[in-house]
């Protein structure tokens, strides 16, 4: 008998048009993120691209009939661990943090798991790209763009170099009195604690200030003997705006200390986490800052908070002009719980955030901050055939999607939860 698996895989090869076939997929509701949603819609795939969307009068090598169901394009999970992670409690399979409190040279491209078996639980639930990101120390490296789709890692990396990563020190102060510490003898006062955290800061702007003489010094004529410094060298890209600086914040000071710090040098930021962002809505639009935003299910920080203050938060972003891209963070379940994300952007919908604006949170605004729009983040002619086909709104727990392609190419839904549902539910059955 042939497995569930190996007849998916022998049906699409014989259904997945060639390298250079056209296809044509018709009937269709289009969400094409970027403008309306389009009724009885089709799109014209050629050579991975989309070649029109919309109304089609082209013929193509194969055409599919979808019935009336939802395309949407492929969803983008920026700041996650997504292929650096597998199991949290298990060492070996985390790689996502190097030795090293400065370690800008440090790329995550390279060790990214491409047999990752969280790669296809997301992949079932719409995602198609991740930026895993690296983490520990000050400023942790930088993050790459992947696919979710490919045998290697060279197959699946899309970016190399997505953005420069700076976990900003925390104010948070810990007023615990010493004799009833947990630790008595790593106990500092608060006084100590704000003198901590101001060391670190100027360390962290005097790395910046040096690598800023670094970028002047090897642009000035005369200097050709420099001597390359790798930690540098990878910090030119940011320095110049090419990529942005994540920087990673949550509480209100830490935020509002961070913003201030990148506006004063002038560099390109994205707040990643953002708990309390929504508080610093307006230094945020008016300094174009937009957020990579993990906390919709956050408990609420303070005890005078309501309790639909992580729910609204998004809507009060989005109101006051600044984009919003949904994200599951770094925590344990970081990895696992990508496929839930646009369950977070619903419920952002529910408590104010225009729809048009969740499913943008979830494909154009991602893309965008990572550099990658003019491939990916919404159906539109010349970009990558990137998308997927549902049988309702993504943004629906009841819907369920049906079929995925991946730069033209149709990749399998298959995950190691539907290969046990078939194991389980394909059980024999014991005898009454």
């Amino acid at each position: 008998m042939i497995s569930p698996s190996l007849r998916f895989v022998l049906l699409l090869l014989l259904t997945l048009p060639t390298r250079g076939a056209s296809l044509l997929l018709t009937n269709a509701v289009v969400h094409t993120a970027a403008g309306p949603v389009l009724p009885q819609a089709s799109l014209l795939v050629r050579d991975g691209k989309l070649s029109a969307v919309g109304a089609v009068t082209e013929g193509a090598d194969q055409t599919i009939d979808l019935h009336g169901q939802h395309v949407f394009p492929g969803l983008i999970a920026p700041t996650t661990i997504l292929g650096l992670q597998e199991i949290d409690a298990v060492r070996a399979t985390r790689d996502t943090t190097e030795v090293g409190a400065y370690t800008p040279e440090v790329s995550t491209w390279v060790a990214v798991n491409p047999d990752s078996e969280l790669i296809p639980v997301a992949r079932a639930n719409g995602y198609t790209h991740a930026q895993p990101i690296p983490m520990g120390g000050v400023i942790s490296g930088q993050s790459s763009v992947i696919a979710l789709s490919g045998w290697t890692v060279e197959e699946l990396v899309v970016n190399r170099s997505a953005g420069l990563h700076v976990f900003w020190p925390s104010f948070t102060l810990d007023t615990t009195p010493k004799e009833r510490a947990a630790n008595p003898d790593d106990w500092k006062s608060p006084e100590d604690q704000a003198k901590e955290r101001d060391k670190k800061l100027r360390e962290l702007d005097d790395f910046f200030s040096e690598a800023e003489a670094y970028a002047r010094a090897k642009s000035a004529k005369g200097t050709n003997g420099l001597r390359p410094v790798p930690a540098w060298e990878a910090m030119l890209p940011a320095l110049r705006g090419e990529i942005p600086l994540f920087l990673h914040a949550d509480e209100y000071r830490q935020i509002q200390s961070a913003v201030n710090w990148a506006v004063r040098r002038k560099y390109r930021a994205v707040i990643a986490g953002g708990r309390d962002a929504a508080r610093l809505a307006p230094l945020l639009s008016t300094n174009r800052i937009p957020v990579a935003y993990e906390h919709v299910f956050t408990l609420p920080p303070r005890d005078i908070d309501p309790y639909d203050v992580q729910f609204s938060a998004p809507a009060i972003l989005q109101q006051a002009g600044v984009k919003v891209s949904f994200c599951g963070g770094v925590g344990e379940f970081g990895a696992s719980s990508i496929r839930n994300l646009p369950y977070a952007a619903a419920q952002a919908m529910a408590f104010g955030l225009p729809r048009e604006e969740a499913l943008r949170g979830l494909t154009l605004y991602p893309a965008q901050i990572l550099g990658i729009a003019d491939r990916l983040g919404s159906l539109e002619p010349g970009k990558d055939a990137t998308f997927f086909v549902a049988d309702g709104d993504i943004l629906d727990l009841r819907t369920h999607v049906k079929r995925m392609w991946i730069s033209g190419q149709e990749v399998s839904l298959e995950s190691r939860h539907t290969r046990l549902y078939d194991r389980y539910r394909n059980r024999p059955k014991s005898p009454r």
